[in-house]
């Protein structure tokens, strides 16, 4: 299992922003799916905050062929 903050090409819903953090954090991926869920009912950027994730956070195909 990888810890680096990656979005995986296996467990993605959507954009494999849930699931990499997950990963990354040695937790299940509908745990963090729920908690984004129910952040969405409070005041926030919580969708800009996970946009700009899912531009940050490279795919894994492409980390792993970078050689990291």
């Amino acid at each position: 299992m990888s810890r680096k903050l990656v979005r995986p090409r296996q467990g993605r819903m959507f954009a494999g922003v849930c699931a990499g953090l997950a990963q990354r954090f040695g937790t299940s991926a509908g745990l963090i799916r729920l908690l984004f869920l129910l952040s969405l009912l409070l005041p926030g950027t919580q969708v800009v905050i996970y946009l700009a994730l899912w531009i940050i956070m490279p795919n894994e195909d492409r980390y792993l062929v970078a050689g990291h």
